[in-house]
């Protein structure tokens, strides 16, 4: 694995991880959980990350770099 492909992975699990905790945070919080237990639901979903689907995500971006958007 080269250094683009190892960037082009670690980007895509961090990708998956901060979508995770975003979608995790918000819904605990419309459910009425506090900040605390909000931040513990997304730290759940970070953990529950389909690290084969952020894999696929990564092979895709450096297959076709034009298809997968991000930070540069």
């Amino acid at each position: 694995m080269n250094e683009e492909d190892r960037r082009a992975l670690a980007a895509s699990v961090r990708d998956a991880c901060i979508e995770a905790a975003l979608a995790g945070y918000e819904d605990a919080a419309i459910s009425g959980l506090c900040g605390e237990g909000a931040l513990e639901v997304a730290i759940s979903a970070m953990r529950r990350v389909d690290l084969d689907a952020a894999l696929q995500t990564a092979q895709v971006g450096a297959a076709n770099p034009d298809e997968v958007s991000g930070p540069a």
